[in-house]
């Protein structure tokens, strides 16, 4: 019986074993995971700022003391319109279009206008193959990711019409066929204001496609010893490398469409359009076109800026740049300064 005994003690002790651990095999599998430290996801607001930043700083290492002309490209760049860059000759412009198509990985193409360009030299053009005894689709440099028109004041009013379409729709219409283009698709247009023989004039439909336009300006007297210094050891445009990826552009593209914009701040917005249209000191008044390129574009400020909500700061900041080009004063005026007098008679919210 003694036997008996220790055999029945052992086997209960082993069911009381078996029992004790599925009930710590049930705790664990009903326990809530630790709460570990963990890295952003790849496309969380905090790596697409650090992803600015390494653009930002990419750029500064060929544009040197252009830090508000950079920050107004990437507006443009991520608020999804275009930029046009108004300057004399040999202030960086087609530096900067360049230092950015570099620092993106993505298709680069440029556009050198003259007076001689055709549309088709823009969108492309159908060719007759007489292997396969059909008209193929020759794409024109518009096809690309980042479009340079250098100079796109030479180019005569039927050709700068080629790039009306595809600046607003993304896309190009030949013989017929409608094609979209590449995306992200970003065209940063330069121009001198002053030298006019031999120009023509962007028309008003066409000035309307930028969502702002800026001006480089001369450098400092410590800006341009600076350049001069780099001039050996400094770093080149064939020498960056790119630090961002066109989904990543995308990505930010989006993050900065939902950036807050708080329904007085559109009141603002909307007043400020809309006394372009009624001063007197205004032939033509902003579009609604501009009333949508001004919000989206102070939402990606706010965003560049660390921000997801937008504040009058931002309109104030960026109104010169959204709104100057694309109106026309009376009697010779200065946009520029129609447009700070505007700014100073609308209450801010």
């Amino acid at each position: 019986m003694g036997t008996i005994d220790r055999a029945l003690e052992e086997a209960e002790v082993q069911r009381g074993r078996a029992a004790e651990g599925k009930n710590l095999l049930q705790l664990l599998l009903c326990s809530p995971a630790p709460l570990l430290p963990c890295s952003p996801t790849p496309y969380s607001p905090q790596r697409m700022r650090e992803k600015i930043d390494a653009l930002t700083q990419n750029l500064a290492l060929t544009i040197v003391g252009k830090a508000e002309a950079i920050r107004l490209v990437l507006v443009a760049l991520l608020g999804g319109g275009h930029a046009l860059l108004e300057d004399v000759p040999g202030v960086g412009k087609t530096l900067l279009a360049k230092s950015l198509a570099r620092s993106l990985d993505g298709k680069f193409q440029r556009l050198q206008c003259t007076p001689d360009l055709l549309p088709t030299d823009i969108t492309g053009t159908n060719i007759w193959n007489p292997k396969s005894g059909e008209f193929t689709f020759l794409p024109g440099p518009v096809f690309t990711n980042i479009l340079l028109a250098d100079e796109i004041n030479r180019a005569t009013p039927r050709t700068q019409s080629a790039l009306l379409e595809v600046m607003e729709e993304h896309q190009v219409t030949v013989d017929g066929v409608s094609r979209a283009v590449p995306q992200p698709f970003f065209v940063i247009a330069t121009q001198n204001p002053i030298e006019y023989q031999g120009t023509f004039p962007l028309p008003e439909a066409q000035m309307d496609r930028f969502m702002l336009s800026l001006s480089l300006g001369y450098p400092s007297e410590a800006e341009e010893l600076l350049m001069l210094q780099n001039l050996q050891n400094g770093v080149k445009v064939a020498d960056l490398q790119p630090c961002i990826t066109l989904e990543e552009v995308q990505k930010l593209r989006y993050l900065c469409s939902q950036v807050k914009v708080a329904t007085s701040l559109q009141q603002y917005i909307l007043e400020l359009v809309r006394a372009t249209r009624q001063d007197e000191e205004i032939a033509l008044g902003v579009s609604p076109r501009g009333t949508l390129a001004l919000q989206r574009a102070a939402q990606a400020l706010a965003f560049l800026l660390g921000r997801d909500y937008t504040i009058p700061d931002d309109v104030k900041f960026l109104v010169p740049h959204v709104l100057c080009h694309r109106l026309i004063p009376r009697g010779g005026r200065n946009a520029r300064t129609v447009v700070e007098r505007l700014l100073r008679s609308v209450s801010i919210p």
